[in-house]
């Protein structure tokens, strides 16, 4: 996607988040924690500030996994997914990065939205 179409894209997501979770319109972080909470698997619930921290790397794991920088390592005991890094991740600029991330949960998000 060029980024003016990951623009229009990460706008529809946001608008059907908030919509969905009758909220306002989320921010990368709110989606990434959207996302850690999918991937962790056990529903709503109330978590620490650490493990909304946790939540959000999960994501982004789960997310860099698609362009094969991260696998799935294990759940430990309490079911919380770690991840293995398998290949460096480039040094992207801080909007390049938003960038891919946006673009990766575009795409998290096309089956559950189309």
């Amino acid at each position: 996607m060029t980024p003016a179409e990951i623009n229009i894209k990460w706008k529809e997501l946001q608008e059907k988040i908030a919509k969905d979770f009758d909220s306002e319109t989320p921010d990368l972080k709110v989606v990434l924690f959207l996302i850690g909470v999918q991937e962790l698997g056990k529903g709503p619930g109330k978590f620490s500030k650490r493990q909304k921290e946790e939540l959000m790397h999960i994501a982004t794991c789960r997310l860099l996994s698609e362009m094969g920088f991260y696998e799935l390592e294990a759940l430990d005991q309490d079911g919380w997914p770690h991840w293995k890094l398998v290949k460096p991740i480039p040094a992207y600029a801080g909007l390049e990065q938003e960038m891919l991330l946006r673009s990766l949960a575009i795409s998290y998000f096309a089956d559950i939205y189309e």
